[in-house]
């Protein structure tokens, strides 16, 4: 039986031409958007999700080209750019009316929360990423051997085939060491889980591939386009992350705070599965930003 987030409804809503996401909905109050990361779906929050329904309405989808929304084939570079995947989260929480949301965003989710927060700063109220760095700042502090943490950043950045038909040939051990080696409480995914962010991951190696691809390529356009101009973060910010600062040899703060103004940082002990591992302090980190 697949899992599903108790208590929360579910819905199928097109985007974008030839596209939908698929979102499980539930609570009532304060609208507030959680974008999940990889290898995972909508299903990473399930704990978070239900504690802020309380009192927010609460929208978990999954991303473009992830587990039950469209997949569409990039044809041009740019289906999977963090601004077009923004554009979806906009679309979605407007078709279940909600003209301005919070943003909360994990992992590759935070990307798009990112690229959804500097391009639509009067619909994002406030923002929260957890464990990464803005594209352009990700690929600039990587550094020699330590960058071999991120070596599926270098392998899925490489040209349309060869890195389709390696995952493709094991998936199951590729998107599985992810989920080993980046959780520090093995107990936090549970088997159910785990086989359903597996099996998720097994249909979607080319949306997957050629989202990390657009991160090599037009998101990075992107990002350098705006710090160029000096566009800056205007609403609230959260970033939780794990101190890859110490690991990797930079000031993690320092990076995002040249991006938010308004910038609450803080370094976490859990593994990067925070949402999984942590509920209770990403969920207490969430609402005190929804505070703000």
């Amino acid at each position: 039986m697949t899992p599903v987030i108790a208590g929360f409804g579910h819905h199928r809503i097109p985007v974008a031409d030839e596209v939908f996401l698929y979102a499980a909905v539930g609570g009532s109050g304060p609208p507030v958007v959680l974008l999940h990361g990889f290898p995972q779906t909508h299903l990473m929050w399930r704990h978070v999700a239900t504690d802020l329904a309380a009192d927010h309405t609460v929208i978990c989808p999954d991303l473009r080209g992830y587990g039950a929304s469209g997949k569409p084939e990039d044809t041009d570079g740019t289906v999977y750019a963090k601004r077009t995947m923004a554009g979806d989260v906009i679309a979605l929480a407007r078709a279940l009316g909600h003209e301005r949301f919070a943003l909360a965003g994990h992992d590759r989710g935070a990307l798009v929360a990112f690229r959804a927060a500097l391009d639509h700063p009067g619909t994002v109220t406030h923002l929260a990423c957890l464990d990464v760095l803005p594209t352009l700042d990700m690929w600039e502090v990587l550094h020699g051997v330590t960058a071999s943490v991120a070596f599926h950043l270098y392998l899925m950045a490489q040209p349309p085939g060869l890195p389709e038909r390696m995952i493709a040939a094991e998936p199951d051990v590729f998107f599985g060491h992810f989920l080993d080696s980046w959780t520090a409480d093995d107990r936090a995914v549970p088997a159910d889980i785990r086989a359903a962010y597996l099996a998720a991951c097994r249909a979607a190696v080319p949306s997957i591939v050629a989202d990390y691809r657009a991160s090599a390529g037009v998101d990075l356009e992107h990002d350098r386009a705006d710090r160029t101009a000096g566009n800056r973060l205007r609403m609230p910010v959260a970033v939780l992350q794990q101190d890859w600062g110490a690991a990797l040899g930079y000031d993690a703060a320092a990076v995002w705070r040249a991006w938010a103004p308004d910038l609450r940082h803080t370094t976490v002990t859990s593994g990067h599965f925070m949402a999984e591992e942590a509920p209770g302090d990403v969920t207490g980190a969430l609402r005190d930003l929804l505070a703000r």
